[in-house]
């Protein structure tokens, strides 16, 4: 150990790592401790790693910092901390200063900046500086006393090591930050110019004044970029610059001495105390008997199942691997072998755009084992690429091993290559496993990119898509990568699935549950998503022309009369000057303000306004209007793919936590349908010739699932009766025969049944119904001394969902709820998310399993008839007139007859020449 050495951590950049490399840990009443105790472990690896007496981790202040006065717009895109993390930040600050590290944090200046001073200031004191963190800004700071490390990845970064990864020395990071610029700060670079390319120009003159100079010679795409963004790139150097020159008097004792950044003893029994507040089992046991981690408990909500033990994360550079770029046919043929005789082989490609159904095939990869793959590149077209084998004559030589559906092959989102493949000309079958659905139906909760899962489960890291291509305006296209990094990511991203099912698949298989939810439903809706993707649906461009114009002349007129009623012309998109308008002018009351203190314009805040006052009802209409015009009128038809004349969405698949599907590029699923103008929208969603559109849509479908769930007489008797639910709800509530219920009444049951679901509150039920609160509250009681069952069942879910940390669906997919144990509004949005989860859940489940036995059912009797959307409970197809009358009986019996509930499962046809009249 030595007085000259200081530590630094970016605590910061701790917080983030270590909250996205853990699985969601849960500790003492269900609480969130994943990043408490990644970052717990990090510190003192660190210290361990570096003795040293001084030291200090700091951390980024709350509030606006210089950077945001010199550029507004800094780290705007940024998006909000997570509350799982944000929760957990006290914590991790108090095992820190427990752990004996001295703590910073400094009001309007950052982390980096804070830790620029520090080691500026103790290198010239002569300390050796350690600097522990992921950020590649901080490399500015790397000099003779100043190194930084990774404690993830073990890389160490001196003044050599910084050159040789960044290709300029750190004097000239700050020049190359300019250039390249940082999408994750929202600083914007020179377009088109990579790290090569910076690099290459700051080696040619020396600086970026020296790149500025030279900028009128400059030649090519790449110069003409650079001269559009000189006037940027003093301003992008300055946002860059680590500030190295602060005051710290008032935050470091003593300050420029560095007496109170002495490291301390760890606090041992306020340490276990800790500890065992937050159920941190594992740490108190390594502190207690010197153990260090492997296998050990976890503090979880009581009941709930112990995750595995956290991989050491293994960079993918330390661990043995046998990567082969394949570029001659001897060599495709040996692969071939190999993967014909595997047990499973993992399979990726590599493609020129996000967009599946147009993707071009730009290169592939197999693996057969963890750290063994191989990448043939195909249409790698930059200056100096190496000759690559024919696309053509390389999908011949695979394609009986990729049509064989006897040939076992795991990948991650393998609709997404399955529809490249398509495009390619190759139906690939055997598709047995896909990472990202054994992921989801595992921990729905949790990120499921295969390099969070890499990271999860084996402990990996790997190369970034924005390693290879860059990232923001200055990322390329795949096919200009360079052949060998571009076979090093691609091998990685095979070979690192198959290792990731490798640790998935026992955790699966173990539950017989989850094991069936992925097997049933989820791998098989992923088949049948591809293939209604992959067709389409048609829309009528010319309708959509025209209603886009109408929309025009409507919100034209209303902006009219918006700037009549506000007595002056203002921008109806601009919430400063809406604000000023209502709340200066007119003197509307402030209803809420936004985190910066000014008045709220939102949504909801104009919806209350609306209810006294002209103009904010105006303002609404013309947002509604705007949004339906951007979204869709205007839009839609620039989505029509040219080569098959039909809109192409995307359904994703791992997103909502209750199994939902989303629909995205376009989002199909969000058409309002609630008023006039979005309703004809779905009228340019039609049929070809000789064809009609087919809604099948299960009915109240959460309603039957309540019924089942909770088993409530009331509930059972309505729908085994066939009487309607929402008028059999008034009778109850309000005490009356069926047959003297009004339509007003029956409105009000309506909303009572489909608020208690979601758990509506008495205050919202009295939002919705505009009544008194305690006329909402007497409807509630009523309705739950009617429908004990019903009542019976909440409580019930409530207590379970606290003791197990998760609900389920009829069919055993698991929700997990991370915030059903804290205390005040998450917990209560947590349990009302209890109640509705298994509903909406088994819902979810229910159209895939349609989905699934529609499909089956029109390939093996081979019809024509083809599905061609899936929205929320409704399925939607595009049938021949020959096959109508079959369609509207076998799609709807099919659909009812996809589970055996308490009571009747229905599914209502409605049929038409568009969307809108068949729905």
């Amino acid at each position: 150990m030595t007085d000259k050495t200081l530590l630094l951590v970016d605590g910061s950049s701790y917080l983030y790592r270590a909250y996205h490399a853990l699985p969601d840990l849960r500790g003492v009443g269900g609480k969130p401790i994943g990043a408490i105790h990644g970052v717990v472990s990090m510190m003192k690896k660190l210290r361990d790693d570096n003795p040293a007496l001084h030291g200090a981790c700091v951390f980024d202040a709350q509030g606006s910092t210089f950077r945001n006065e010199l550029y507004p717009d800094y780290k705007a895109n940024r998006s909000a901390m997570p509350p799982d993390l944000a929760e957990q930040i006290e914590p991790i600050v108090e095992a820190v200063k427990l752990l004996g590290w001295p703590v910073l944090s400094v009001p309007g200046i950052e982390a980096d900046d804070a830790i620029g001073t520090i080691s500026c200031m103790a290198a010239k004191g002569g300390f050796e500086v350690v600097i522990s963190t992921g950020d590649k800004d901080l490399a500015q700071l790397v000099g003779d006393r100043v190194t930084l490390i990774n404690t993830m990845s073990n890389e160490r970064l001196d003044i050599a090591a910084v050159t040789q990864k960044f290709g300029v020395p750190p004097e000239r990071i700050v020049d190359y930050l300019a250039l390249v610029g940082d999408s994750v700060d929202n600083i914007p670079g020179v377009d088109k110019v990579g790290p090569k390319t910076a690099a290459k120009w700051i080696a040619e003159h020396g600086s970026l004044d020296g790149v500025i100079a030279a900028a009128p010679t400059m030649k090519g795409m790449a110069g003409e970029n650079l001269r559009k963004a000189l006037d940027w790139l003093p301003q992008g150097r300055r946002l860059a610059t680590v500030v190295t020159d602060c005051d710290l008097s008032a935050h470091v004792l003593g300050w420029p001495e560095f007496e109170s950044l002495k490291l301390g003893e760890i606090d041992r029994d306020a340490l276990i105390a800790f500890y065992d507040r937050y159920g941190l089992k594992s740490l108190r046991r390594e502190l207690e008997t010197g153990v260090p981690r492997g296998t050990r408990g976890r503090g979880v909500a009581a009941g709930a199942e112990l995750p595995p033990p956290d991989p050491v994360p293994v960079p993918s550079e330390a661990m043995a691997t046998r990567y082969e770029t394949i570029v001659t046919m001897d060599a495709l043929d040996g692969w071939i072998a190999k993967i014909a005789e595997a047990p499973l082989v993992a399979l990726d490609v590599e493609t020129g755009t996000l967009d599946p159904i147009r993707a071009t095939l730009i290169g592939l990869s197999f693996s057969v084992a963890p750290g063994e793959a191989a990448y043939v590149p195909l249409r790698h077209d930059y200056a100096g690429a190496p000759d690559q084998l024919p696309v053509a004559d390389v999908l011949e030589r695979l394609r009986p091993w990729l049509e064989d559906a006897d040939k076992a092959k795991v990948g991650q989102n393998t609709k997404f290559d399955s529809h490249v493949f398509a495009g390619a000309g190759v139906a690939v079958r055997g598709y047995v496993h896909d990472t990202m659905l054994e992921s989801y139906v595992i921990e729905a909760h949790r990120p499921h990119t295969l390099e969070s899962l890499a990271f999860r489960h084996v402990g990996r890291t790997a190369l970034a898509y924005e390693d290879v291509a860059g990232k923001g305006v200055n990322q390329i296209p795949f096919a200009q990568v360079d052949v060998e990094r571009a076979a090093r990511y691609s091998c990685e991203d095979s070979e690192m699935a198959l290792h990731v099912h490798q640790a998935l698949w026992p955790r699966l298989a173990s539950h017989p549950e989850l094991r069936d939810v992925y097997e049933r439903i989820e791998m098989p809706t992923s088949r049948v998503l591809g293939r209604i993707e992959a067709v389409g649906v048609l829309i009528d461009s010319a309708l959509l022309a025209s209603q886009s114009q109408e929309l025009a002349a409507r919100m034209s007129a209303l902006e009219q009369q918006a700037f009549e009623i506000a007595g002056q012309p203002f921008n109806l998109g601009s919430p400063k000057q809406i604000g000023e308008i209502l709340f200066g002018k007119l003197g509307m009351p402030v209803k809420r303000r936004t985190a910066s203190g000014a008045p709220s314009t939102d949504e909801d805040v104009l919806q209350e306004l609306a209810a006294d006052y002209p103009l904010p009802a105006k303002l609404l209409e013309h947002r509604s209007l705007s949004k339906l015009k951007g979204t869709y009128t205007d839009k839609l038809p620039l989505m029509v793919n040219p080569a098959t004349g039909r809109v192409h969405t995307t359904y994703a698949q791992a997103v909502a936590v209750t199994g939902r599907l989303s629909s995205n590029d376009p989002n199909l699923q969000n058409i309002p349908i609630r008023t006039p103008e979005g309703r004809r929208v779905r009228e340019a969603f039609i049929a070809p010739p000789g064809c009609l559109i087919l809604s099948a849509d299960y009915s109240q479908i959460e309603l039957r699932i309540m019924a089942h769930i909770s088993a409530d007489d009331g509930l059972l008797r309505a729908f085994g009766e066939g009487i309607d639910i929402h008028r059999a709800t008034a009778a109850e509530v309000f005490g009356m025969a069926l047959a003297d219920v009004t339509h007003e009444q029956r409105r009000y049951a309506k909303v009572i049944n489909f608020g208690l679901i979601y758990g509506m509150s008495a205050f919202g039920l009295a939002q919705n119904l505009g009544i008194e609160r305690s006329a909402a509250t007497a409807y509630i009681e009523r309705y739950f001394s009617r429908f004990a069952g019903v009542k019976r069942y909440m409580d019930e879910t409530r207590a379970s969902a606290l003791t197990r940390g998760y609900v389920e669906t009829l069919f055993g997919r698991r929700v997990h709820l991370p915030e059903i144990a804290k205390p005040g509004p998450r917990r209560s949005a947590a349990e009302r998310q209890a109640i509705n989860a298994p509903m909406q859940g088994t819902a979810a489940d229910l159209i895939k399993l349609a989905m699934i036995a529609v499909q089956d059912l029109l390939d093996r009797e081979q019809r024509a008839t083809r599905m061609i959307m899936q929205v929320h409970d409704e399925l939607v197809f595009e049938v021949p007139d020959a096959e109508l009358e079959w369609a509207r009986n076998a799609i709807p019996a099919t659909m009812a007859s996809v589970a055996e509930l308490r009571v009747p499962l229905v599914a209502e046809v409605g049929v038409g020449p568009n969307w809108d009249q068949a729905h």
